[in-house]
């Protein structure tokens, strides 16, 4: 039986980059002190918060893959690793510039026209331009082959009719990359005929409704489209090859640390109760802690696979199967140590609260685990 290696290895010296950890601990703890920022669990998803997003484009750590000549800052993918791993682990409100800066960024330098590079591209790294992401749709699940969505040739463009949903800051998004069927299903070969439009969220026929959590918050939205028109110079790609760009798509989108950290500020709390005895101390936190060690040396390794363009479709899954059970593992001990009893710190209830309400959806976002399983065997060869 052939050896495979399911994640590649950590090429780099990890020391490296520990004065840049040391630069991203400081800017943060100066940003709480001033009382501009609090902690949160599922920032990337929930913390939307512009004035943020531009303190660290000021600071140059938005856009950081981007080529200077596109208004980026032209560092590795492992610089890039490290800041965004410090802005999750301290629970900063990342959530208004993650979607742009970590998955329309290296889509947008790998199927962009020059003319989308210079208009998106600059915005971005500067925080002035935010994204979403139009891929899931009733009824779909994790099934993209199924899209309903319709583009249809018009003049000078396409002319765009379906719906999305769980769709990230929409209501607040400069506009969402929107995957389309351009031709007719073919049951034999479901995954043609798809493409991807860049849909300006503003314009006249598309209409976004709230989709709020169970503790009512807003950040998920069902986004319908009307004859929404989408010129020719907004065509993202190649017609026909969306369902190729996409899967390409998604070893940035379940590989990154936001995979495995959405909860690290809630642990990271919680050991500090236990340490001063206001929580009953559990064999279970240093289990997590460990994971979270092997998960963060996993992700490290696939940012590197990525930054030297290698294929990481299989070890991102893995990365995102592991890291968001840990994540739930992570608010369910929480959530049992406390029970009635809860420290009386408001930060920590609110992490606690935000935690057991956004849990069920870890394992689901970004393709659900039992699909991943699945990618993860074909990718071994296992049939």
């Amino acid at each position: 039986m052939t050896s495979l290696r399911l994640v590649p290895p950590v090429a780099d010296d990890p020391h490296a980059m520990d004065a840049l950890r040391a630069e991203v601990r400081e800017f943060l703890a100066t940003q709480r002190a001033d009382g501009k920022i609090g902690r949160q669990v599922d920032s990337w998803l929930t913390g939307w918060d512009e004035d943020f997003s531009r303190a660290l484009a000021a600071r140059g750590w938005l856009g950081m893959t981007v080529p200077v000549e596109y208004g980026g800052h032209g560092r590795s993918h492992l610089e890039r690793f490290v800041v965004t791993e410090e802005l999750l682990a301290a629970g900063a409100p990342v959530a208004a510039h993650w979607i742009a800066d970590r998955q329309i960024v290296p889509s947008l330098l790998t199927f962009g026209t020059e003319l989308q590079k210079r208009t998106y591209l600059p915005a971005i790294a500067a925080g002035e331009c935010f994204f979403g992401i139009g891929m899931s749709e009733p009824d779909s699940g994790s099934d993209l082959a199924s899209v309903r969505t319709k583009a249809t040739r018009v003049k000078g463009g396409w002319s765009v009719t379906g719906t999305k949903v769980w769709t990230s800051g929409a209501h607040k998004a400069d506009a969402f990359i929107c995957l389309a069927r351009t031709s007719p299903l073919d049951p034999a070969h479901r995954h043609d005929g798809l493409s991807q439009f860049i849909v300006d969220l503003r314009a006249p026929g598309v209409d976004i409704r709230p989709i709020r959590s169970m503790n009512g918050r807003h950040h998920f939205n069902e986004v319908l489209l009307y004859d929404v028109f989408v010129g020719d110079d907004m065509v993202f790609g190649t017609i026909g090859h969306g369902w190729r760009q996409v899967t390409s798509e998604l070893s940035f989108e379940r590989s990154g640390p936001e995979r495995f950290l959405s909860t690290f500020s809630l642990l990271a709390e919680t050991a500090e109760q236990m340490r001063e005895d206001s929580l009953p101390r559990h064999t279970d936190l240093g289990r997590y802690v460990a994971r979270i060690a092997g998960l963060h040396q996993m992700s490290t390794a696939v940012a590197g696979a990525l930054g030297r363009h290698e294929p990481a479709d299989t070890p991102a899954a893995v990365v995102k199967v592991l890291g968001t059970s840990t994540e739930g593992d992570v608010a369910d001990l929480a959530d049992l140590l406390t029970g009635d009893g809860a420290p009386n710190r408001a930060e920590y209830r609110s992490m606690l609260d935000d935690a057991v309400a956004q849990r069920p959806g870890f394992t689901l976002r970004g393709g659900t685990n039992e699909v991943l399983r699945g990618v993860i065997a074909r990718g071994l060869g296992i049939r």
